[in-house]
């Protein structure tokens, strides 16, 4: 008869089997013929709530049967309206389309619980970070199976990239005073590594903008506000995809 520890010690051994297999964002982004990260977005600092009513089961949803290449989910509740709840629920509903957690992550804690919910990525922003926090949160996290998507929003903050994340972003959205211009992100395309997977972030809406971004060697555009202020988000996708 086989003893009872083993056999449960082996049972775990398939459980943390099923972990390693949650689906790569950075492959879907690569995979991906327009590469839209489609955002589940409440609310904003600067512009209050958006869509106060949407819930992480239905918009994630429409998202993921539209065609998202994949989804980001808001976890900040004072500020954004969202946690981590949403996004273990939102995990429930988008079957392999990767999800990001978008939270402002200063802890190991923080990963581990967004892992924990079913993110297949975290963002880490480097205005947020010192380098050697940054390089040891994604250490930490490639340990745990995340990968790293890592924003910056200046030539300055390249620097992070020295902690070897798997993407880069370029927010177009300054931090402080919430102003929006998507010439940041061109503005910042060659001094990128070549060989990293680049993101644009925010003030996205137009497919020509897409298009554009992708000439320059942009494989993922995230967007958020574009689709939440519409009545239907995953019908705005469809038609943005569409567009492309």
């Amino acid at each position: 008869m086989t003893d009872i520890l083993e056999e449960i010690v082996a049972h775990k051994r398939e459980e943390l089997a099923t972990w390693a297999t949650r689906p790569s964002f950075k492959a879907a982004l690569l995979a991906s013929p327009h590469g839209i990260i489609a955002e589940f977005k409440r609310r904003s600092p600067s512009k209050g709530w958006i869509k106060e009513s949407g819930t992480p089961e239905e918009i994630p949803a429409a998202y993921a049967r539209n065609g998202a290449a994949a989804i980001s989910v808001l976890c900040d509740e004072k500020y954004f309206g969202g946690s981590f709840e949403f996004l273990r629920r939102a995990k429930a509903v988008v079957g392999q389309t990767p999800l990001l957690c978008k939270e402002f992550i200063i802890d190991e804690r923080q990963l581990i619980r967004a892992a924990d919910c079913g993110a297949s990525a975290a963002l880490l922003i480097a205005a947020a970070l010192t380098k050697e926090e940054c390089r040891r949160l994604t250490k930490f996290a490639h340990s745990i199976g995340l990968e790293i998507l890592l924003e910056t929003h200046s030539e300055r903050e390249l620097e992070y990239i020295d902690a070897e994340p798997d993407m880069v972003g370029v927010n177009n959205r300054n931090l402080g005073t919430f102003h929006t211009d998507v010439q940041n992100s061109f503005l910042l395309a060659d001094k990128l590594p070549a060989d990293i997977v680049k993101v644009s972030e925010s003030g996205i809406s137009n497919p020509q903008t897409i298009r554009d971004l992708r000439a320059v060697g942009y494989r993922g555009f995230l967007i958020g506000e574009t689709f939440m202020k519409t009545a239907e988000p995953g019908n705005a996708l469809a038609a943005l995809i569409q567009g492309i």
